[in-house]
Order: C-alpha cells, then structure tokens, then sequence
C-alpha cells in the first residue's frame, strides 16, 4: 500500500499534472465569462430581431419542445471561446518567439554536376561520377 500511495503522489505532482489541473480550472472560469458574454448580451441582442430571448426560442411538435435557440445559444458560446482562444495562442506563440533570433540558413554542403546531374560536395573540383572539370 505504500508503495502505491508514494507512486501516486510521485503521479500526481508532476508538472504536467498540475498543469493540467490548473488549465482544467482556468478553463471553467473562462467559460463562465463566455457563457455569461453569450446569454446576458449577445443572444438579447439577436433576440431583438424577434422581440424575444432568443435562447427560449423552441418550436412545438405534439408534446415536445425542440429548443433550436438553446442549441444556436450553445454554438454562439463554441464560436466565440474558440475565437478567443484562437487569439490567445496566437498571442501567446508570438510572445513566445519574441526573444528568439532566426537561424541562418546553414550553408549548402552540395551542388549539382552541371553535366550528369549528379549530387556532388560542393568543394568538388571534379565529378567523381562523369569525371568532368568543374569550374566554380
């Protein structure tokens, strides 16, 4: 039994593991606001259209309630949480890149023989394929 506790907190402590945790819990609170964006200002806004809110919008067939507006609610809240996280890792990948130089581009280390069409060291004074002189 120890041996089990010690490897689960070895498990759980690790950095990828709180780091999830802590993405998990940022995630939900982000979501919160999202939500909050899309049913107190958004759907009211393109509820006006209609005359009324638009995430009660439902259509009745016999006994049942199709709620096409809770559904359109719930893509609004997709699109704009995947528009905002698009913007943050675009952020976050330009943040990311700021200190760091671009490499040169390495030197080649190969040429083409003009004659055979062979791949030959660039240093090559003379095809080791066709045999031809090369002139730089």
């Amino acid at each position: 039994m120890k041996g089990f506790v010690k490897e689960f907190k070895e498990f759980a402590l690790k950095g990828n593991v709180m780091d999830l945790a802590v993405g998990v819990i940022i995630g939900a609170a982000f979501q919160a606001i999202v939500s909050s964006l899309v049913d107190d200002i958004i759907s009211p806004l393109i509820g006006l259209i209609g005359d009324t809110d638009f995430s009660e919008r439902a259509v009745e067939v016999g006994d049942v309630s199709i709620r096409y507006g809770s559904f359109i609610t719930a893509v609004i809240n997709f699109l704009i949480m995947a528009i905002v996280i698009f913007f943050m890792m675009k952020g976050i990948n330009k943040l990311t890149t700021l200190g760091k130089k671009e490499e040169a581009a390495a030197a080649p280390e190969t040429k083409v023989c003009p004659f055979c069409r062979s791949e030959i060291s660039i240093k090559a004074t003379r095809c080791p394929h066709c045999t031809s002189e090369l002139k730089d």
